[in-house]
Formats: structure tokens, C-alpha cells, sequence
């Protein structure tokens, strides 16, 4: 009864969230943005929820060096995917997989011969910083693990972290033992609040968001062949700026790279 109390919880501020990411979004529409008030020029950049840290860096670095506004909003790729399918103003799209950048591409809503990989990353499962507990990749040690509790983790059904979450969990046979103990977030920096809140003792979430989050740590790694290659698909969208594409390729910039490592991302092999 407790867990199925915390999971109606995690469900309404999930919601709350969702509100509030909406009205960032609205924001972006007004004008709100990174940058000197002096700047002539502007780009959107909708991108993963995952890449929150290292692309909030490397806009500032960007502007710094251009003179250039970025407005940025985050979210799952699945929500931003269609609102730039909707018309919403984006001059850049980055998504955590390849299916949402190519649901894009096939409504017309991306450049396809502008599509380009930028950063890659592993799938890792946390819990607490204060606790000193390994987690072994098997059902009896994450159930003894969640205890009351539930495995927060990204939507399987609409975003990427969620769905390579479940993939890795049907590789490792714990899905169907598991399924009842989930409790899906509508994006991955979601499930990691909730762990580094404690609301739940252990999340699935990439490693890029560990590595920016001093409240968890790593408990296991999943095995890279549980799961489909985790790489980070970028392109300018059909309506962009005429300054897009110079941000787009700044992104493979060895400055952005840089940042990237640094955030917990991986390069392209």
C-alpha cells in the first residue's frame, strides 16, 4: 500500500513538473533566453532533458563568442519531437535517440542531410550518495534493494532513456519480475530527482546524469549489449534561423566536445 501511495505521489508531481515545463516553453516563445540584452541574434535550441548541463554550458560558451541569444528548453525527446512537428519556433533539435529525430524527419520538421551524431553515453543505475550498497544486475538484490519502494525510470513508452531502460532490463530477463516495482517519469532528469530526493531508492539513468548530480551514485553499470548504442542525433529544423546551422556544427566544435566528457558523456567512436 506504501509504494502504491509514493507512486500516486511521484504521478502528480510528475504532473506538476510537466506544468512546469510547459510554461518554460511558453517562456521560450516571449523571448526569455541565455545571454547579453545587446545581442542581434537569435537561436532556439530544443534539446533532451539528459543534455540539460553540458548544452546550458555550451551555449553560454557560444554566446560568449558570437554575440549570439540561445534560448534553450528541455524536455523528453518524445515532447519535443512533436512540438517541433507542431511548428513550435526550434532552430535546432537534439534528441537522446535516433527514433525521435527520425519521426521528425519523416513529418518534415528537421533538414535530413543537416543530421549529425554529437555525444554519446551509458546507462547506469543509482541510489543514494549516503548509501555505500552495491547493487548486483539481478532480481533478488534490486528487489531487496526497493524494499516498499519502487525503480523510478524514464517512460519506456515515450522516452529514450526510459526505453533503453527497458530494453536493458528484457536483456537481463528482469523486466516481467520487475514490471510491477517501476515507476515511469515523464523524462530521465525526473527519475534522477527522484532518487537524489529519496522518493525512491534506486533509478535507471545515464551516466551523464549521475555524473552532474552529487546526491547519487553509481551502483551498477549496464552492460552496453543489453541495450541499443545510446548516441545523441542533432539537426537544424526546417523553419531555422539562418544563424542555425553554425551553432549545429559548433557543437563538434573540440570546445563543446571538451564539455561534453566533462559532463559525463561519451565521444563518438
Amino acid at each position: 500500500m506504501f509504494g502504491d501511495q509514493l507512486c500516486k505521489h511521484l504521478r502528480v508531481a510528475a504532473m506538476l513538473r510537466h506544468l512546469i515545463a510547459v510554461s518554460v516553453v511558453l517562456a521560450s516563445l516571449a523571448g526569455v533566453s541565455l545571454g547579453p540584452a545587446q545581442a542581434q541574434d537569435k537561436i532556439t535550441v530544443f534539446a533532451a532533458a539528459s543534455m540539460t548541463d553540458a548544452i546550458s554550458e555550451i551555449a553560454e560558451l557560444y554566446q560568449e563568442t558570437t554575440n549570439t541569444k540561445v534560448v534553450l528548453v528541455f524536455a523528453g525527446s518524445g515532447t519535443l519531437a512533436r512540438q517541433v512537428e507542431s511548428g513550435a519556433p526550434a532552430d535546432i533539435f537534439i534528441s537522446a535517440d535516433e527514433a525521435w529525430m527520425t519521426y521528425a524527419q519523416d513529418r518534415g520538421a528537421i533538414q535530413p542531410e543537416t543530421v549529425r551524431f554529437i555525444a554519446a553515453n551509458q546507462l547506469v543505475l543509482v541510489g543514494p550518495a549516503s548509501s555505500a550498497t552495491q547493487v548486483d544486475l539481478k532480481v533478488d538484490s534490486i528487489l531487496d534493494k526497493i524494499g516498499p519502494l519502487r525503480l523510478a525510470m524514464a517512460d519506456p513508452d515515450t522516452v529514450p532513456a526510459g526505453r533503453y531502460g527497458k530494453q536493458a532490463l528484457e536483456g537481463l530477463g528482469l523486466w516481467q519480475p520487475l514490471a510491477r516495482k517501476l515507476a515511469p517519469m515523464e523524462n530521465v532528469r525526473v527519475a534522477l530527482a527522484a532518487v537524489a530526493r529519496g522518493d525512491t531508492p534506486l533509478g535507471i539513468v545515464y551516466a551523464s546524469d549521475a555524473a552532474v548530480e552529487p546526491r547519487v551514485r553509481v551502483v551498477a553499470v549496464f552492460p552496453p549489449t543489453s541495450h541499443a548504442s545510446i548516441r545523441y542525433p542533432a539537426a537544424v529544423t526546417t523553419h531555422a534561423s539562418t544563424q542555425a546551422m553554425a551553432f549545429l556544427q559548433f557543437l563538434s566544435d573540440k570546445n563543446a566536445q571538451t564539455i561534453l566528457r566533462a559532463k559525463g558523456f561519451t565521444s563518438l567512436p
